[in-house]
């Protein structure tokens, strides 16, 4: 398989990205040009192992045939499309969707991003609660948005959300009691992710969860679920599911379409009934083939068995990390495949170790690096990690 297009030598690549990229990103030194399956490869030909698939978004590997062979056929007859105008794709999508969803959260809302589907999320509850404080958790990650809608004159839009500037309140990760006494009757919603991804793979405990959606169904303020990173990769569709908990509002992306852009905001019925038509809208959400590439990888996920085969990965490559017995490491936590290892001292030099020995992972905190690989991932990947981890600690 050759490039689409010559590949440039990894020098000029840097070169070019320095000289007209922002600056925003710590760089590796490599320049990743091609994917196979559970493997990318850079521009001088190396191979690597994929433990990380872009943050967690190519669940199904790289360049797979079925699903390229989709985008390629929606590509060929409707790739935009307005959402004032119904749809073959997406109505395919949303079909597809309500058959995983929680059970009450019966309305989408497409975007473009894991961020923008947040961003939907704290729009909808303030509406619908019309109030303005948020609970989340220490350590939580929800995206990087400011919000366009406070630069915004007409009332049209503005009014349904003013004031602007939300009050949060932030609470320690897993405690009960912290979570119950800061829900109060101003709350508009508390938003948790089942498992901290970024903070360092946490996973939420039930006794939390359904404490934190107790005290909202008191005080009358909606439990919005962080779902962008932990969707699809612990098991089920959904890591919420573990704890017995439905959400009001339900967020994902990353996964959903194996790396296409595209942000899924569920909700059920009382609060789409409480969003007044045309306050929120996308020119790109719900395009026709980023909805084809929901559908793709979603039938992907259940005809090859990838929830259970999430499960049994995951829990050997846990145990085979643990069984190295590494003095380095402090700890091996996670679900499904999104996993979190912890040191006992700064990562990113077992990180650039692994990239010498052919493997690419994510760091996730100073002392925690992450895995997020592809669930296609087998015994010979889990194996092929564990050598290379086993070396990089060496």
């Amino acid at each position: 398989m050759t490039a689409p297009f010559p590949t440039l030598q990894l020098d000029l690549i840097a070169e070019i990205e320095r000289d007209r990229q922002l600056p925003l990103y710590a760089k590796r030194d490599i320049a990743l040009v091609r994917g196979e399956g559970a493997y990318l490869f850079d521009s001088a030909g190396n191979r690597y192992l994929d433990a990380m698939s872009n943050y967690g978004v190519a669940a199904l590997g790289h360049a797979d045939p079925e699903y390229t062979g989709a985008l390629l056929d929606q590509l060929q007859h409707l790739t935009t499309c307005h959402q004032s105008f119904y749809n073959d794709a997406r109505a395919a999508a949303l079909a597809a969707i309500g058959q995983i969803a929680p059970a009450g959260l019966n309305r989408t809302f497409f975007s473009n991003s894991g961020a923008e589907a947040i961003e939907a999320a704290i729009k909808f509850a303030r509406v619908t609660t019309g109030r303005n404080h948020f609970v989340a958790a220490r350590r939580g990650y929800h995206g990087r948005t400011l919000g366009a809608l406070a630069i915004t004159a007409d009332p049209k839009y503005r009014g349904p959300f003013e004031p602007f500037g939300a009050e949060v309140t932030h609470v320690p990760y897993n405690d009960a009691e912290a979570i119950e006494a800061a829900i109060t009757e101003q709350t508009a919603a508390v938003i948790l992710e089942p498992i901290q991804g970024e903070a360092g793979v946490y996973p939420g405990e039930e006794a939390f969860l359904r404490a934190a959606r107790t005290a909202a169904t008191t005080y009358g303020a909606l439990f919005i679920a962080d779902e962008i990173q932990t969707g699809f990769r612990t098991g089920a569709p959904f890591a919420i599911s573990a704890s017995d908990v439905t959400p009001d509002i339900l967020c994902s992306a990353k996964a959903i379409a194996n790396g296409f852009p595209i942000g899924v905001t569920l909700v059920t019925d009382a609060v789409s009934e409480a969003v007044p038509a045309g306050t929120h809208g996308t020119t790109f959400g719900a395009n026709p083939l980023a909805c084809r590439a929901v559908v793709a990888t979603l039938d992907a996920f259940e005809k090859r068995n990838l929830y259970a085969n999430s499960t049994a990965i995951g829990t050997k490559l846990i145990e085979s990390i643990e069984a190295l017995g590494s003095p380095k490491i402090r700890a091996v936590r996670g679900r499904g495949l999104m996993i979190g290892v912890e040191l006992k001292e700064r990562v990113t030099p077992t990180l650039k170790a692994m990239q010498e020995r052919g493997v690419l992972a994510l760091p996730a905190s100073p002392v925690v690096f992450r895995l997020l690989p592809p669930l296609i991932w087998g015994d010979e990947q889990v194996d092929e990690f564990v050598t290379a981890l086993e070396g990089a600690l060496a």
